[in-house]
Order: structure tokens, then C-alpha cells, then sequence
């Protein structure tokens, strides 16, 4: 009996070896294992559709701003909006039922009226409309910030998809000439980038009726209000002594210019109601924008049609052997329809290839 070739030891093996060096040599002749690899997160691939897929842990901590401050302060403002809007219309009334008596007894008409009354009647008026004019200013500043917030989520949702950047979603309001378009367009880029149902798949009804209104209630106004200011002042002008035809025509006149403001405070309260609307939809919306899983998806050009948009189903099952035309709903796999019968022991070629 020969000694272990490495210890000496008497008991030794086939090998050559005692039981405790040849388990030590049989390690150490085994193959290191390979040096373990940082985990890198699986490349999400780009598929057709969409915004810009969300990050794998949902949106960026910090990244979209949900509090709803801005907007019940908002919605809060337009509910007292209304009323302020019918406290101008009376007495915008007021106004219009003085000058009609005027006008009863210039045509000859029995009337009671007085300098007194239509002082009284501008006196209401006056007290309306500076009510309304500071809750005007309110509501603008914070429109404005809101405004701009929905922009920042916005940009979250579809990062450089949107025309304007989110110092135009505030300052758009109040820059002359271009306030007439530019909101709207900001207001559009927001609504399509805040739909949960996909950026096709969004209808704006809701959205253009607030503009119509709203710009149509503007310019209402205002040609109303130029109107009864530049008449007002050549009736109570020092130099105006009217024949009797031409005060009756001037009373006719003014008239019909109060008919036609208070025509335009109406459309400024289905504006108001109108914003509180879009206030609780958009926000509503944001909402379940943020709340979506993250959704495999890549870039789309801005504008282009996507053939199977995030949150709507996949347009049908396609051809065996063919690509699919995107997911059909977030994190759900792919699976492989049944293969067509053939003859057995037929291999086929993995799905999407061949």
C-alpha cells in the first residue's frame, strides 16, 4: 500500500489520494464560476402606438403633480362666478328698464321717471360690476397657475410632444393677439397627452364648446361695452342738444345696447358653467392618466395616427407567422396562436419569424 501522493497518509484511494486531498483536488480542479454580471433592466423594444412608454416603476416620483388645491379653488371661484355673473345682469336690467322708460315718455307715453332713477339703476350696476371684476382677477391668476400645471404633468405624460412650452401656458392668457389662439392650441396638446384612453381615441367636445363660448362671450362684451360708453358719453356731454327725432333715436339706440350686453353676460355664465366643467374633467383625467401601469410602448411622431393606442384594444389577431401589430393590453404577453394542422413530426418556425 503506497502513501497519499499528497499528505502521506496510509489510507488512500484509487486516485492515489487520501479521501480529505482527494475531494480538495477535485475542487480545485472544477472551473471558477464566471464573475456574476450586473442586473440590467430588459430593453423595453419600441413598438408603434402611444406616447413614450412609462418608466418600469411608474411615473418619475415627483413628476406629476396630482394635489387638488388649484382646482377646487378653481371650481370653488367659477361657483361664485355665477352668481356675481346674475347680479350684473340685474343690473345690466335695471339699466335697460330706465332707458325704456325714457324712451315711453319721449314718445309721448304717461311714464314717471326721474334723473334719480336712472342714477340709482348706474349706481347697481357699478357695484356689480366691480364685484365681478375683482373676482374676475381671481379667478385669472389662478387659472393661470393651474393652467401651467396641467402643462408640467402634461410633458410627463408625453415628453416632447406639445407646441408650447409651460412659460406660454401662463402668459399665453394675458399676451394681446395671440390669447385668442395659442391657449387653445396648449389647451389641445394637454387633453390629448391627459386622455387615458389614448391621445387618438379623445374627444374634445367638451373642450371646444369652453372656447367657443368663451370667445364668443368676449367679443360680445367688449363691442357691447364700447358701444354704450361712447354713446353714453354724447348724451351726457355738455355741447348735446338733440332735436327730438335724433334723442329718440340715441335712446333707441342705447337701447339696444344694453339688450345686446346682457345678451353677453348670458353667454359669459354658460362659460362659467362650462369651465367648471372642463376644471373637474381635466383634472379627473390627469388623474387616471398617472394611475395607468406602465405600458410598453415607443415614441410616436406627434400627430400621426398609431394603429393600436395605449388603453384600447388590439385591432385583431394576426396571420400566423407574421408580427403582432402591438400589445393589447399592459404587461399581458403574447401568446402563440394554435398551429394550423400538418403532417406529423412538422417543425414550424418560432412565432413572429419565417
Amino acid at each position: 500500500m503506497y502513501p497519499c501522493g499528497n499528505c502521506r497518509a496510509v489510507a488512500v484511494g484509487p486516485d492515489g489520494r487520501c479521501a480529505a486531498c482527494g475531494t480538495y483536488q477535485q475542487q480545485l480542479q472544477q472551473p471558477s464560476a464566471p464573475p456574476q454580471q450586473p442586473s440590467v433592466p430588459p430593453q423595453m423594444p419600441p413598438t408603434p402606438g402611444g406616447y413614450p412608454a412609462a418608466p418600469p416603476m411608474g411615473m418619475p416620483t415627483g413628476g406629476v403633480d396630482l394635489r387638488r388645491g388649484l382646482s377646487t379653488t378653481l371650481v370653488a371661484l367659477f361657483g361664485v362666478a355665477l352668481p356675481a355673473l346674475i347680479f350684473l345682469f340685474v343690473g345690466r336690467s335695471g339699466q335697460y328698464s330706465v332707458i325704456g322708460d325714457m324712451l315711453d315718455a319721449v314718445e309721448g307715453k304717461s311714464v314717471s321717471i326721474t334723473e334719480q332713477d336712472l342714477n340709482d339703476a348706474d349706481d347697481l350696476f357699478t357695484t356689480a360690476q366691480v364685484s365681478y371684476s375683482l373676482l374676475t382677477v381671481a379667478i385669472a391668476v389662478v387659472w393661470a397657475i393651474w393652467f401651467r400645471r396641467l402643462r408640467l404633468n402634461a410633458e410627463v405624460f408625453a415628453p416632447g410632444q406639445h407646441r408650447f412650452s409651460s412659460g406660454w401656458a401662463a402668459g399665453s392668457w394675458f399676451t394681446p393677439v395671440v390669447n385668442f389662439w395659442f391657449p387653445k392650441q396648449i389647451a389641445n396638446d394637454i387633453w390629448r397627452a391627459s386622455s387615458p384612453q389614448g391621445p387618438h381615441a379623445v374627444s374634445r367636445g367638451l373642450l371646444n364648446g369652453w372656447w367657443v363660448t368663451w370667445i364668443v362671450a368676449l367679443i360680445t362684451n367688449a363691442i357691447g361695452g364700447i358701444r354704450y360708453n361712447l354713446l353714453r358719453g354724447k348724451v351726457e356731454g355738455d355741447d348735446y342738444a338733440p332735436s327730438p327725432s335724433e334723442a329718440k333715436s340715441d335712446i333707441e339706440s342705447l337701447h339696444s345696447i344694453l339688450a345686446f350686453d346682457m345678451f353677453a353676460i348670458v353667454i359669459f355664465m354658460a362659460a362659467a358653467v362650462l369651465a367648471l366643467l372642463l376644471v373637474r374633467q381635466i383634472t379627473a383625467m390627469q388623474e387616471q392618466r398617472a394611475s395607468l401601469p406602465p405600458q410598453m410602448g415607443g415614441p410616436a411622431a406627434y400627430g400621426m395616427p398609431a394603429p393600436n393606442p395605449y388603453g384600447a384594444p388590439a385591432p385583431g389577431p394576426a396571420p400566423y407567422g407574421t408580427p403582432a401589430p402591438g400589445p393589447g393590453s399592459y404587461g399581458a404577453p403574447q401568446m402563440p396562436p394554435t398551429p394550423p394542422p400538418g403532417q406529423p413530426g412538422q417543425q414550424y418556425p418560432p412565432y413572429g419569424q419565417g
